[in-house]
């Protein structure tokens, strides 16, 4: 069935057989536990993942797409929804455990990883398909160009993993840059603060991050300057545990609710 992309959908399918086995073995899930994928557009990778797993669900939002997969893949339930509006507590297994696969649109991969993000003790892991300048900030090291509040929270709250990149020539129509996968797990222990308060925190600090930490939080801290914190270092020099850390003692002395 022949099928025109959407620009206004992002849609980049991927083609590269090769590359969809890579990440059909990639996914750690066992047979029986629920895989859900985010945007399977005509279903290239999903015709793999019903020959592997019985619990297959998918995120799609073009009917289009929807038509094609109900006409050519059986054994897979369907949700027609905009992935940044579904209610992920409705969608994962209650039994067994929850997986994430998708090759997510470059114009709205932050806030579907936030959204994972703030739904992590709901899955195991997450693997995911983005520009490859964005998953080299979400694995960045301290002091480096590419550390930001994406590596912060996301490094506070998974395990990132980077596998391997894809050529924008394994997609319909090519994208013009180029993609990475990655694995983000999230075995992170519980944090001493709330999520939200971390991302107030980690977005003023990186707001002016070429500037002391002193001076980048001030319109949270003010002229405090509590003990055991650098705050003549830039935000890219703290680790993400120090932000975390420094949130919770916000939290604990009642400047932050």
């Amino acid at each position: 069935m022949s099928f025109k992309t959407k620009k206004s959908l992002g849609q980049h399918f991927l083609t590269d057989n090769n590359i969809i086995y890579k990440i059909v073995d990639a996914i750690k899930a066992e047979k029986s536990d629920r895989i859900i994928e985010i945007g399977p557009g005509t279903g290239a990778l999903t015709k793999y993942l019903v020959q592997k797993y019985d619990d297959v669900h998918v995120i799609e939002v073009d009917q289009r797409a929807i038509d094609v997969l109900e006409t050519e893949i059986e054994g897979i339930t369907i949700h027609q929804q905009d992935v940044l509006k579904v209610d992920w507590k409705e969608l994962v297994s209650k039994e067994g455990k929850t997986y994430v696969v998708g090759n997510l649109p470059y114009y709205i991969t932050s806030p579907i990883l936030f959204s994972l993000l703030e739904h992590r003790d709901l899955f195991e892991d997450a693997i995911l398909m983005m520009q490859k300048e964005v998953a080299e900030r979400l694995a960045a090291d301290i002091s480096t160009k590419a550390y930001g509040i994406l590596s912060v929270q996301t490094q506070l709250m998974s395990s990132v993993e980077m596998l391997f990149d894809v050529s924008p020539n394994s997609f319909s129509p090519p994208p013009k840059v180029q993609s990475s996968v990655l694995r983000l797990t999230f075995d992170q222990p519980k944090m001493d603060c709330s999520d939200k308060n971390l991302k107030t925190v980690v977005r003023t600090a990186f707001n002016q991050r070429r500037k002391k930490i002193s001076n980048s939080l001030k319109p949270v801290l003010g002229d405090l300057q509590p003990e055991g914190y650098d705050f003549d270092l830039r935000p890219e020099n703290w680790k993400p545990a120090t932000y975390a850390k420094l949130t919770a003692h916000l939290e604990s002395i009642g400047m932050m609710e």
